[in-house]
């Protein structure tokens, strides 16, 4: 049996096209990214940061949600995992991951709502003391892996777990 390409190709847009029509929508928002404890050290990379922070939660959104719920998440706050050390030799400042008390940590404001049902909402503060221990989850040249898993971990437990154990 042959297989065209054009016909698998067409197969392949149809079943990405009826997997985001079942997916959850989110809308990701940030208080005042330039008040940010540690979201990066020139403007360009903290909104290339949040940026990057925003897709992967609009990611686990499609991924996790159904299709009747709107996830409302606004950041009030992040710092990075580790340390920026200025080098002087390298052109630009190096962060320096020690698995101290540099651990990642987001505080965020989340509304969840869907159709026939009262809004959830609540406020948090993410951290992982722990961030340097076991797999990260994320490729490990990622710069935000620990950022990534912490949002991870969070979206699986407040809304997927959750949903699941029938709360």
């Amino acid at each position: 049996m042959r297989i065209h390409a054009p016909a698998l190709l067409l197969s392949c847009i149809m079943m990405t096209a009826a997997a985001n029509a079942a997916a959850g929508s989110m809308s990701v928002s940030f208080a005042d990214p330039a008040g940010f404890s540690d979201a990066g050290d020139t403007p360009r990379e903290r909104t290339a940061n949040l940026k990057a922070l925003a897709e992967h939660l609009q990611s686990l959104a499609k991924r996790y949600l159904p299709a009747d719920q709107l996830l409302k998440v606004e950041v009030l706050d992040v710092q990075l995992a580790g340390t920026v050390h200025p080098t002087p030799h390298a052109g630009h400042d190096l962060r320096i991951v020690n698995g101290g008390a540099d651990w990642p940590r987001i505080h965020l404001r989340y509304t969840l709502e869907a159709s026939g049902q009262q809004p959830q909402s609540g406020e948090e503060r993410l951290a992982d003391a722990n961030y340097t221990w076991g797999f990260a989850g994320i490729t490990s040249s990622d710069p935000l892996r620990y950022e990534k898993r912490l949002l991870d971990d969070w979206f699986k437990s407040r809304f997927v777990e959750h949903r699941q154990s029938g709360s």
